[in-house]
């Protein structure tokens, strides 16, 4: 099984409403950077005059007076949240005073795990601490509208709190960020999980959608074929880290150096976080040994 071959053909069309499935459509907002690629899309969901909005996105004026316009005066029953980092959640206050629309998602924003002592989780800053849903979703709730439903579908990896949300009856999904045309999703401990994130990958693989309309870019088209390639990716990447180490890489710094020399080095930080959620998951699984907690600082060796 190769690599995902990752699509980067996308035209944001920033301000304008593109449909990308019947009663779907898409409005990106202008927020690129290395890590949201052109953009945070955010979609809205219904035929009809009632639909709902999945990731209002980041508090940007633009793409507000953006997403009102798109809307053109229908109501909106509700506000879906896939995870809340800072580029898909906050601007769901003001959509919500806009709108008098409720708010749904899986709960406020988490860590996957305790913090270590001392430890500082570096996704602070990106997260949205001040989100408290109206209405919290458990995996398989679904919020129903206007002639569609939405369930939510637990996919925690990239955040702990994060869900797709399946469109009832089309083999639809929203990924949100677990799952993206473009690109490998961030997995960066302690925010994120990576044994979460591949239990999720089999969790979709399982689901068999036929397309997958994600937080940044475009479709996946083939999600199968898709999903998995990206677990075997994944396990590539961890392979990668084993070897690492065992040719005498103790620090994850020298790890990142060999594996990702070929990688934008704005990116190289995200890549150490990566590289620590695989040896966290090594860790835990016995392969890999370390003192104290794992660490982007600590020493690694494999286990005789």
């Amino acid at each position: 099984m190769p690599s995902p071959r990752f699509d980067l053909s996308f035209d944001p069309a920033y301000g304008t409403p593109i449909a990308v499935a019947p009663g779907i459509q898409r409005l990106t907002a202008n927020n690129p950077s290395p890590f949201t690629f052109h953009g945070t899309n955010s979609y809205i969901v219904g035929a009809g005059d009632t639909v709902a909005v999945v990731d209002p996105g980041p508090e940007n004026d633009a793409h507000f007076e953006a997403l009102m316009a798109a809307l053109d005066k229908r109501r909106v029953s509700h506000i879906l949240i896939t995870h809340t980092h800072r580029d898909h959640s906050p601007l769901a206050a003001r959509l919500k005073a806009a709108t008098g629309a409720p708010t749904a998602g899986e709960g406020p924003h988490r860590a996957s795990r305790p913090l270590h002592a001392g430890e500082v989780n570096p996704f602070s800053e990106s997260s949205d601490m001040g989100f408290m849903p109206d209405i919290p979703l458990a995996d398989g709730d679904v919020i129903e509208g206007d002639g569609f439903a939405l369930r939510a579908i637990a996919t925690p990896g990239h955040a702990a709190n994060h869900l797709a949300f399946a469109l009832e009856g089309s083999e639809i999904l929203l990924s949100g960020d677990h799952v993206m045309a473009w690109a490998t999703s961030i997995v960066a401990p302690p925010d994120g999980s990576m044994a979460d994130y591949m239990a999720s990958l089999d969790k979709l693989i399982a689901r068999r959608d036929h397309l997958l309309l994600p937080g940044h870019g475009g479709p996946v088209k083939h999600p199968l074929t898709f999903l998995r390639a990206l677990k075997t990716h994944r396990r590539m990447r961890e392979r990668a880290v084993l070897e690492r180490i065992k040719t005498g890489d103790r620090k994850i710094a020298d790890m990142v150096k060999a594996i990702y020399r070929d990688t934008d080095p704005r990116l190289h930080g995200a890549a150490a976080l990566s590289v620590l959620a695989h040896i966290e998951d090594l860790v835990e699984r016995g392969k890999v040994e370390t003192n104290g907690p794992p660490s982007l600082t600590g020493d690694y060796w494999v286990v005789k």
